[in-house]
């Protein structure tokens, strides 16, 4: 596919600072807005299927555990499947009280699978997974 995707980059990269800036906040609204209605989350032990429950399970997140803190996300890599989807992977952790940077153990790799509908680039689907350390 020789299509220039510099737009749909640009758009995708949006969508990543405006859901870390509403974690920040500690805004689920936020954080779900760019959401597809059937949008899943994979954690390590759970899954979240729709934005309703992802939303419901993070604004009790930031009023317990993780309230106050931010994240570190740094994007691997990007690319395209087709007109309409796209794969992220990045290397993120949070940052919680006290702490400057994420320690090694509480790295973990990412994956977001963005689809776009009517024009607009949404996240359809996120999983994380912890990063061995090195030797593992």
């Amino acid at each position: 596919m020789s299509d220039n995707h510099a737009d749909d980059q640009a758009a995708i990269a949006a969508v990543l600072v405006d859901t870390y800036k509403a974690w920040e906040a500690g805004d689920a609204d936020g954080m779900v807005a760019d959401y597809t209605a059937d949008a899943t989350a994979i954690l390590p032990g759970s899954l979240r299927a729709g934005r309703d429950v992802i939303r419901e399970s993070m604004a009790l997140a930031f009023e317990g555990p993780l309230k106050g803190t931010s994240t570190v996300n740094k994007q691997l890599s990007l690319r395209f499947v087709g007109r309409d989807a796209a794969i992220v992977v990045s290397e993120s952790g949070i940052v919680f009280g006290g702490q400057t940077e994420v320690p090694d153990a509480g790295k973990v790799n990412a994956t977001w699978v963005f689809e776009k509908r009517d024009g607009r680039w949404l996240i359809a689907a996120y999983h994380n997974s912890p990063v061995l350390a090195p030797g593992h």
